[in-house]
Parts: structure tokens; sequence; C-alpha cells
């Protein structure tokens, strides 16, 4: 079973900057992905940012420039640096990884979601 801890959401003021954090834990033998999803009210989920192992990136066009997203393999942690931050930014934002399970001599694969962070930008 893997697990996934958020954190670092808040109330920020347009302009602000905030970071996110996502920590996974649990029976890991690889991680193939981390990113970072998010959920506005009345809205469908939507990308932010994934990265891979090997450190691709992916991000939604719209908010390259403005967002990072970083990982730091040995701590299983994915980070998103948000700065410049927009009232349209605000949203419920969820973490997801995908991996490999321990011990399954590499035939299971896992995919979990985190249990969402709320950030809210204030004009």
């Amino acid at each position: 079973q893997v697990q996934l801890v958020e954190s670092g959401g808040g109330l920020v003021q347009a302009g602000g900057s905030l970071r996110l954090s996502c920590a996974a834990s649990g029976t890991i033998f690889s991680i193939l992905s981390m990113g970072w999803y998010r959920q506005a009210p009345g809205k469908q989920r939507e990308l932010v940012a994934t990265i891979t192992g090997g450190g691709s990136t992916t991000y939604a066009d719209s908010l390259k420039g403005r967002f990072t997203i970083s990982r730091d393999n040995a701590k299983n942690t994915v980070y998103l640096q948000m700065n410049n931050l927009k009232p349209e930014d605000t949203a419920v934002y969820y973490c997801n990884v995908r991996g490999v399970v321990a011990g399954s001599g590499g035939g299971r694969h896992f995919e979990v979601w985190g249990q969402g962070t709320l950030v809210t930008v204030s004009s």
C-alpha cells in the first residue's frame, strides 16, 4: 500500500508564492512519475505538471513560467513551486504518483492520489 502526504497549501495574496510538497511512502519499488493536478470549484480536475523519475517535466501550457515542479528521488517527494499566483489559481491541488509495487517482481503497478490541499489566492 502506498500513502501520500501533501502539505503547503493555504491563503496567499495575488502575486505571492507557495510551495506544495507531496511525500510518498509504503510498498514502493520504483516511482515512474509524480505530478500535480488541480480542481477549481465547478470545474473538472486538470493537469498542472508532472515529472518522471528521469526528470522529464510536463506542464499545462497556461502555467509555464510561473509554476515549477521538482522531485527528490531519495525522499520520494515531489514539490510544486508556484510564483506570481493569481486568483484563478484558486483550487484544490492533488498529488498523483504512479509506480511499481515492491515485492511484485515488477509486475504490479500502482497509482495513488493525495487527499488534496487547498490553495486560495485573494485579489
